[in-house]
């Protein structure tokens, strides 16, 4: 479920000390009920996820055709990403996060953890059209338990980037976020009925 963007920004988050001069994005509910000790266990899913193999053919196919684009325009060559085009947010934490756990590896999807808390974590990513952070929390949900919340933000590249953005939301909201959710939410269901003890 889509939330308004307060949902976030409201929360007293490290990350938001890391990212004055990004743009809330989008925040989403993830489909992940669960007790107030689980986030560990949504972000162990999270890095094992099947992202985009598991997702349906639409979303292989645009994924597929995204990675095209980058290869032919540029997007995505190696000086334009982290530590070249922008400054890393890594180089910006602050000690006690530095000396925090980095988090899970997320293999192919283009993202480098930036630390793992109890209840936050936080990875970033840039190419030459946008510098983006993606950031998952764990909070309390309207039933009395818990659930994982995940917030996308973004520094769009100039005029560029902000068309960009502007090109492919409908593809993201019609297609990537629902395929990805739907993804979450099958691997906690299945984490869940192995955690049960068995009768």
């Amino acid at each position: 479920m889509k939330l308004p963007r307060s949902s976030h920004t409201d929360k007293p988050w490290r990350i938001h000390e890391l990212t004055p001069d990004f743009t809330v994005e989008d925040v989403w509910a993830l489909p992940t009920p669960g007790g107030p000790d689980d986030f560990p266990r949504l972000l162990e899913n999270f890095g094992s996820g099947n992202f985009p193999e598991g997702a349906p053919l639409i979303v292989r196919v645009l994924w597929e055709a995204r990675w095209k684009l980058g290869r032919l325009f540029g997007w995505d060559d190696e000086n334009g990403g982290l530590g070249t085009r922008v400054p890393m947010l890594l180089d910006r934490l602050p000690d006690d996060l530095r000396a925090a756990p980095r988090g899970p590896d997320l293999g192919d999807l283009p993202f480098s953890s930036l630390y793992q808390l109890d209840d936050e974590w936080a990875a970033e990513m840039a190419n030459r059209t946008v510098h983006g952070v993606l950031h998952l929390s764990w909070v309390p949900d309207e039933s009395g338990g818990y659930r994982g919340q995940m917030a996308v933000l973004v520094k769009p590249n100039g005029r560029r980037g902000a068309a960009y953005m502007a090109l492919i939301k409908p593809f993201r909201y019609l297609f990537v976020y629902p395929a990805l959710l739907g993804i979450i939410g099958r691997g906690w269901q299945a984490s869940t009925a192995g955690a049960r003890p068995t009768p």
